[in-house]
């Protein structure tokens, strides 16, 4: 894909921020030395762990340069690094590593997993949170839009780029096989938008970025036209005119024994 557009990613920042501060509410840690926050996209969420955590030596990583660029522009004095999650290796043992919204995008999470605890220290936590709305009608639609128009063969491949996300009991028994204590839970958020058209532009940072990159300008322009129209019809004004994103999401705190 090209690269993830910072600036379209913070237009919704508070409602993008509101599940890290409720991961980070449950991680049992009381100090840290060492954290990573890996994904760590504009750095919002790796400045909540700098507050919860202010003596701690905090890592940012992501594979994003304006992603990159603006958390370095928001916390200068913490370190960044470009780097790709899915082969990201390390000798550092971390007390905290903090994966909020990126692990969605990798495959093979009962390895990958085994991996990232295999870098906490005992006693460390892993704390993950990841969209589970592949059979909400936000992306439910996507796919519908994708399948339906002339460009059907060009995004064929584009709706498996987001790893489908496991059951409660996949990630239990994975954690657990990898010598963790578990905390799984999963919250739904409702978010109050202006309108189908703020659904839309929530989207196109995330979920429909794979099919907007394969697009030519034109087609662009057509697929989001037909996209919109269906999201109008699934997601029906309020009485104060706006409109009502159902987003649920999966997050665990899993701890090293």
């Amino acid at each position: 894909m090209a690269d993830w557009n910072a600036g379209q990613y913070l237009k919704f920042e508070d409602e993008r921020t509101r599940p890290s501060i409720d991961l980070l509410r449950r991680v049992p840690l009381e100090a840290t030395t060492d954290c990573v926050d890996i994904g760590c996209g504009p750095g919002n969420s790796t400045e909540l762990i700098v507050k919860r955590y202010p003596t701690a030596r905090i890592l940012g990583l992501d594979n994003s340069p304006d992603m990159l660029s603006k958390a370095r522009k928001r916390l200068p004095n913490l370190q960044f690094e470009e780097a790709d999650i899915a082969t990201w290796q390390t000798e550092e043992r971390f007390d905290l590593i903090f994966a909020n919204a990126v692990l969605q995008w990798l495959p093979g999470h009962r390895n990958l997993l085994r991996r990232l605890v295999s870098y906490l220290k005992n006693g460390g936590c892993l704390a993950v949170q990841m969209p589970n709305n592949l059979h909400e009608p936000s992306h439910r639609l996507m796919e519908q839009v994708a399948q339906e128009g002339p460009w059907a063969a060009k995004l064929s491949s584009a709706a498996k780029s987001k790893e489908a996300i496991g059951s409660f009991e996949d990630y239990y028994a994975w954690l657990q096989q990898a010598g963790c204590t578990v905390d799984i839970w999963q919250t739904t958020y409702v978010h109050p938008l202006a309108s189908a058209e703020a659904i839309v532009e929530w989207f196109k940072s995330t979920g429909l970025k794979p099919y907007l990159d394969l697009l030519s300008p034109e087609e662009h322009s057509e697929y989001l036209r037909r996209y919109t129209a269906a999201i109008a019809a699934a997601y029906p004004a309020q009485q104060d005119g706006r409109v009502l994103l159902r987003f649920p999401r999966l997050f665990f705190v899993a701890q090293r024994l």
